[in-house]
């Protein structure tokens, strides 16, 4: 008698058929993009949370900056009249005055001379003047070397509000003078910082809200969300990320955090970041930001749930459809096999035709729902992408245009010279990404010049050797800012090194021909013509054509030709006088200057 061999159910196969076709890749594809959602939401939670504490230490230090100015600018003042007398003069007391009327988060300013009785102006239903002669005493004592001094923050008996000092010294002809004490509100700093309303830390906790404060130097709560904790002065040293910022000290500006806390006799996984904030020279504090990880990411845990919850609603499907119609599934099941494999292969345009039999139609709808819906998240990914380059784009144009707007005569220079430099770049026949990477470059070309004294870049004559040793520094200075950012790798080469000359006498290296990248070449020519085209408070700009030729009689020393020969075609072409010199109709009337160290100056 025959063997008879053990047949398979089609009811199993088709079951089999559908969960490995239907199931597995949405299992998969659902799980991966989840994960991969979640790395997403965790980096952009870090870079949120980055982003929040720089943000708030940035306030801070514009707040330090704010008070050190006042005092110095009245200390200066006072020393540049070379007369004590001026100190204890009427119109020094009407000034304070005027100050303290301009500056309403200003409590009081306080003049001692050194050979004269003191005077004080106040805000009297903020403090009395026995109050500003014992803030003063104490900042005498406690001044030290530094130009500014500082004192800890105070809480007024008055009206409970918390003030912070400033103090220096006024000194004429080498002999203290005068000290100098400004009394500000941190009212409006602590707001800005961590939230007008108040809200018990417990709250905060409990709710996995996040969590904002500073702390001084000691570790104590400067400010908080907990208008308590901030009137205790509570040490928050027992946190691990305010120790790794009270370890860190200056060496690391901001940084991300992973720890745990304990609240409340709970264990809670946080997630954090610190920025120091410096308000003075020598004084500075820690702006931290907190917030519970499992609600930080409580949308990635949320997003595998339905994950899953869909797959078995689709696995309870594929059992029903198996059972009731499995002879007629196979085709159908097959043009579903093969649009997952499209689908697996990245084309998530494919689609199943819908069939007269309901379940199997049901089927290849929801196929196709699924295909839609996966492929409404891709367009939706590129379309994030593309905000997220404008926004980079955006950003990098509003800092340039922020460099440039410290002088009249240089706003828009780097938009100009970005225009420019891409119109050479086009003629050079480079491919749209590098034109992409030229663009930024050449916005970025002047970031280093953030760092450089106002004075310098102010100046409305031409710059001495010193001064413009000191502006040579810029493109260095721009690389140490920019480096630190590795998305801006690319961007550096036109940055650092877009005053280097072709004959090895440009700075900051002296690069010489090919060791000098194709993008510096390029945004260097265009920085010049630019510069040469434009007003100075000291010349007045080139016509196009001289500009041009000038450009021409620097190839071999500063410029590579076929660099300047390409700006030479893209103004004849109209591609950069229309956008650029044509702005310019006033007829130029004086002959732009032949010394060589000018055009040096100008593109300094």
């Amino acid at each position: 008698m025959p063997t008879i061999k053990k047949r398979v159910s089609l009811i199993i196969f088709v079951i089999a058929t559908l969960l490995l076709v239907g199931l597995v890749p949405l299992v998969l594809t659902g799980w991966f993009l989840s994960d991969k959602s979640g790395r997403e939401l965790r980096s952009a939670e870090n870079r949120y949370q980055i982003q929040l504490v720089q943000e708030k230490a940035r306030q801070i230090e514009m707040f330090g900056r704010r008070w050190t100015s006042i005092v110095s600018s009245l200390s200066t003042a006072l020393e540049l009249s070379h007369d004590p007398l001026v100190i204890s003069s009427a119109q020094t007391e009407a000034k304070l005055a005027s100050i303290l009327r301009e500056n309403p988060d200003l409590v009081a300013l306080y003049v001692k001379p050194a050979n004269a009785d003191s005077f004080s102006v106040f805000r009297a239903e903020a403090l009395s003047r026995d109050d500003v002669e014992n803030i003063a005493a104490e900042m005498s004592v406690v001044q030290t070397k530094a130009k500014i001094s500082v004192g800890e923050p105070r809480k007024l008996t008055t009206n409970g509000q918390s003030i912070m000092s400033f103090a220096t010294r006024v000194s004429i002809d080498g002999v203290n003078a005068a000290e100098i004490v400004a009394v500000a509100s941190l009212q409006s700093i602590s707001q800005s910082v961590v939230g007008i309303n108040s809200t018990k830390e417990a709250d905060l906790w409990n709710a996995g809200l996040p969590i904002i404060f500073v702390v001084d130097q000691s570790g104590e709560a400067l400010f908080h969300s907990d208008a308590s904790l901030t009137a205790s002065r509570k040490p928050m040293g027992d946190l691990k990320i305010v120790q790794e910022w009270l370890e860190s000290g200056l060496q690391v500006q901001s940084a991300l955090v992973p720890f745990g806390a304990s609240y409340d006799g709970k264990i809670h996984d946080m997630i954090g970041a610190y920025s120091t904030a410096s308000v003075t020279d020598g004084y500075n504090v820690g702006v931290i930001a907190m917030q519970d990880e499992k609600h930080a990411l409580a949308s990635v845990g949320e997003m595998r749930t339905q994950t899953w919850l869909i797959s078995m609603a689709f696995a309870v499907f594929a059992l029903v459809a198996g059972f009731i119609l499995s002879r007629y599934m196979t085709a159908p099941l097959l043009r579903l096999v093969g649009a997952a494999k499209q689908i697996a292969s990245g084309d998530f345009s494919a689609r199943v035709e819908t069939e007269n039999i309901t379940e199997i139609g049901t089927l290849a709808e929801t196929f196709n729902l699924m295909g839609g819906k996966i492929e409404d998240q891709i367009a939706n990914l590129a379309k994030a992408a593309e905000e997220n380059r404008e926004l980079f784009v955006g950003t990098v144009k509003a800092l340039a245009a922020a460099i440039d707007g410290k002088d009249k005569y240089t706003r828009g220079h780097s938009e100009r010279v970005s225009r420019i430099s891409v119109a050479i770049g086009k003629r050079l026949n480079m491919p749209a990404d590098e034109l992409e990477t030229l663009r930024i470059s050449a916005l970025l070309h002047d970031i280093g010049k953030i760092a450089v004294d106002d004075a310098i870049l102010k100046k409305p004559t031409a710059l001495t050797d010193e001064e413009f040793e000191i502006m040579k520094t810029h493109p260095l200075k721009g690389y140490k800012i920019m480096s630190q950012i590795p998305a801006m790798k690319d961007f550096l080469p036109g940055m650092v090194m877009h005053h280097e000359m072709v004959n090895g006498k440009g700075y900051p290296k002296g690069l010489t021909g090919d060791q000098i990248p194709l993008q510096a070449k390029i945004v260097s020519v265009a920085d010049t013509f630019d510069a040469m085209t434009i007003d100075r408070p000291y010349s007045k700009g080139m016509e196009l054509q001289p500009a041009l030729e000038r450009l021409r009689s620097f190839v071999g020393t500063r410029y590579q030709s076929d660099v300047v020969e390409a700006l030479v075609a893209a103004c004849n072409a109209g591609e950069v006088a229309n956008g650029i010199v044509r702005q310019m109709a006033e007829k130029r009337a004086a002959e732009f200057a032949t010394d060589d160290d000018v055009v040096l100056e100008l593109v300094a």
